[in-house]
């Protein structure tokens, strides 16, 4: 987990680096307002996200990352009973302001939520995260319908940082549940029976399978993450471009996502060289 260092390791009741939030060190949880980001089991969804980004690797358990050497930061603005999207609008304003104020290289915001009509303050809020270099991964949706027909949101915002993601199953077709478009929905990955992280019980580690396109998107958030790890010098717009271009075209995805792509991180590699 990423570690704030405006704010130290240890609370201590005061807001030392002046982004008018008391003790952010790990991130902020814009639905309760205030520094405590993990809330125990029901945080379960979230900790499963996570684990598919970036769990640890090597360490003889569990599961590991599709990239373990990333960091990951909360913003969290969804409680046990939903959020706003207000609240959405807060968390990644945050993500936004950190990269611009404290220059740290956060190079995409997983997405695993969705819900409610357009709104401008919401398109505005991820538009300037796409100005800050910040890619915006999100979940296409699970009510298996059209995108192009009836947008789903965040996911169906047309702006040059949004990846939407759809879900497969094993068998590399489409999951039952999930929304789909070919001109809508970019790519797919797998969205069914994941395993990863869940919060610890009494007995130690725990996990569990899930799926959605919630598991999807983090396949994708975490190959983004890899694709940095690897080419340092790559903007926003070059790994997106990057991820989609090394995407297989599988045609069981036909008429489900552009191009039939399907993600593909046993392509990812160093490619690009730091210019002057």
């Amino acid at each position: 987990m990423w570690i704030n260092p405006g704010e130290g390791t240890r609370a201590d009741r005061k807001d030392n680096d002046r982004n008018g939030l008391i003790d952010d060190i790990r991130g902020w949880d814009f639905a309760a307002n205030n520094a405590s980001v993990y809330d125990g089991p029901a945080d379960d969804h979230g900790t499963h996200v996570a684990g598919t980004v970036a769990a640890v690797a090597n360490n003889g358990a569990g599961v590991f990352g599709v990239c373990p050497s990333a960091k990951l930061i909360t913003a969290k603005f969804l409680g046990v009973k939903g959020g706003t999207t207000a609240g959405a609008v807060k968390a990644i304003n945050y993500l936004t302001q950190l990269k611009r104020m404290k220059k740290i290289n956060l190079v995409a915001t997983n997405n695993s939520w969705g819900g409610g009509g357009y709104s401008q303050a919401l398109y505005d809020a991820i538009r300037a995260a796409g100005n800050a270099n910040i890619l915006f991964v999100a979940a296409a949706g699970n009510s298996g319908i059209n995108l192009d027909k009836t947008p789903s949101y965040p996911a169906s915002y047309k702006l040059p940082n949004v990846i939407a993601v759809a879900a497969i199953a094993p068998n590399g077709k489409r999951a039952s549940f999930s929304n789909y478009g070919v001109k809508s929905v970019h790519i797919a990955a797998p969205g069914v029976n994941i395993v990863s992280t869940v919060p610890s019980k009494s007995n130690g580690s725990s996990y569990a399978y899930m799926s959605g396109t919630s598991m999807a998107a983090p396949h994708v958030a975490g190959a983004a993450a890899l694709y940095a790890s690897l080419n340092p010098c790559a903007t926003a717009a070059q790994i997106r471009e990057a991820l989609l271009r090394l995407a297989v075209r599988d045609p069981q995805l036909t008429g489900v996502v552009q191009l039939n792509r399907r993600l593909n991180v046993s392509k990812i590699r160093r490619e690009l060289a730091c210019g002057t």
